[in-house]
């Protein structure tokens, strides 16, 4: 079978083509969005002391498109804000270690409705139609360069290392407390976006058997940025596997490890993906609809065991001979012996040994553990603060999931004692169980992100509605000079008066 980079050059357009179709693409871009309507004018009145109306954090694919759509609502004093360098933002060139995306290549993502933004159009521009027929799926450096791309496009600006430290309340909105490169730096905003990916809702899960056990230099988290060629010629154990840990395993048989043994604790790996029941646009749209009952229900179901790897990766680590799958690994325990790492299954050894270690176990959402909002997490609203599931139905994780406003934004665990929590809006993998879907995957962008722009400008304009009232039912400016019509006025003409028939006649 060929593999899709090579499908791609077969059909790839030739330099000269490829430039002229890139500039043709360019200018229609350029062409569309004037078209769509220019942009609007900044309607959100100022407010003193405060620095920006809407400061979205993280500067990946959801924060450049939330950005865009913020600017296209007339949302203009918007700040876009990532702790990484540039080019080191989101996901896709550091921690994303799949050939490909996961999401159907077809399927609407950031462009919000405007289709020469989108993907395809970028895609076919620069390879071709055929080779974008060829796909598929999206390739992930090809993505990581459309985003590139889509940021330039849409005029979204970045602030680079720069870094959430905390969230105060002030008179009018809220205080950051921001490192710039650094540099410690507070300023104000009334609205705050938390679109930091998967691991913004909380940490990721470094099973104790590891954390408890090893030294830090023999192992670490797939989220993490693993450096692969020191691991050449060693013998490398993960557990977990979901689609990050056989992603993991695929880069470490590439980069010449030794062999690669892969632990999954239950009799076979999970083979479905349940949570593609909810792509369809009506639950994507409509999920926060439900009663809290049927989405703590669908989510206890949904989310009763991690999804499975898709079927590329697998495809991608089995054919490598040194690669090991185990199933049904329970109970492990690791030591140390001679320097190398020894592990017992179910108190038994295996009688393996490793030189490193991987956890492709995920990630857990727990707000206590985001030290940006460790002066807030006490006062917001967590699910099991608002919903007692029916017995049978209970589940520790999702109790800890944050309970959320239709518009993404935390409630309050104490009705009347934080009500300024209604300005962080928390867009991530946490607002699955109240909005369905993780609104920063790319299936999630089409209905989430509209969500989101139409709900922080609700409450701007309800906010300043007394400015907003007056600014209405202000005098009118006119838009007609009557100099351009009073000329042309209708006047009847005045006839001249006769002296009478007598003078007539004489």
């Amino acid at each position: 079978m060929r593999s899709e980079p090579d499908i791609r050059a077969q059909n790839n357009l030739s330099a000269t083509a490829r430039a002229a179709s890139t500039a043709k693409h360019d200018e229609a871009v350029a062409r569309a969005l004037r078209l769509h309507g220019a942009r609007p004018d900044n309607w959100v009145p100022e407010r003193s002391g405060i620095d920006h109306d809407v400061v979205v954090v993280g500067g990946g694919q959801s924060g450049a498109a939330i950005a865009f759509g913020l600017r296209r609502a007339g949302i203009a004093g918007t700040s876009v804000i990532d702790a990484a360098d540039e080019g080191r933002e989101g996901v896709w060139l550091t921690t994303a270690r799949m050939n490909s995306l996961r999401s159907p290549k077809l399927l609407p993502g950031p462009e919000l409705g405007i289709p020469e933004l989108g993907f395809q159009a970028w895609y076919e521009a620069r390879h071709g139609e055929a080779a974008f027929a060829s796909l598929a799926f999206i390739p992930r450096l090809d993505w990581a360069a459309y985003l590139k791309w889509y940021r330039a496009a849409t005029g979204v600006s970045i602030r680079f290392q720069t870094r959430l430290e905390g969230v105060d309340p002030v008179e009018g909105g809220l205080r950051l407390r921001l490192s710039v490169a650094g540099r410690p730096v507070e300023e104000t905003c009334r609205k705050l976006v938390l679109a930091t990916g998967f691991a913004g809702s909380g940490s990721t899960n470094m099973p104790a058997f590891i954390r408890s056990t090893l030294p830090a230099p023999l192992y670490a988290h797939a989220e993490a940025q693993i450096d692969f060629e020191p691991l050449k010629g060693r013998r490398i154990a993960i557990f977990g596997a979901a689609s990050a840990a056989f992603d993991a395993a695929a880069v470490a048989l590439e980069s010449g490890a030794a062999d690669v043994h892969l632990f999954c604790r239950h009799d076979d790996i999970e083979r479905y993906s349940l949570m593609r029941k909810l792509y369809y646009p009506g639950s994507v749209e409509h999920f926060r609809e439900l009663p809290d009952r049927d989405r703590w229900r669908i989510m206890s179901v949904l989310c009763r065991r991690a999804q499975g790897p898709v079927p590329d990766t697998v495809r991608r680590v089995r054919k490598f001979e040194n690669f090991y799958l185990h199933l049904g690994a329970r109970d492990p325990a690791l030591s140390l012996d001679s320097g190398a790492v020894r592990l017992k299954l179910a108190g038994r050894d295996s009688g393996l040994r490793f030189d490193f270690v991987i956890a492709g176990t995920g990630y857990s959402v727990d707000l206590t553990a985001r030290p940006e909002l460790a002066g807030l997490v006490e006062r917001i609203a967590l699910w099991r603060d608002r919903y007692r599931p029916e017995p049978g139905e209970e589940n520790a994780e999702l109790s800890r999931y944050p309970y959320l406003s239709p518009g993404f934004a935390f409630a309050e665990k104490e009705p009347g004692t934080a009500p300024f929590l209604r300005n962080i809006h928390f867009f991530s993998a946490g607002a699955t169980l109240s909005n369905g879907r993780n609104p920063g995957e790319v299936s999630g962008m089409r209905h989430g992100i509209p969500q989101l722009v139409s709900a922080i400008g609700r409450d701007l304009f309800v906010d300043d509605s007394s400015a907003h009232v007056a600014r209405i039912l202000a005098p009118p400016q006119p838009i007609l000079d009557d100099a351009e019509y009073k000329d042309r006025i209708w006047q009847e003409r005045v006839q001249p008066q006769l002296a009478g028939a007598d003078a007539v006649d004489g």
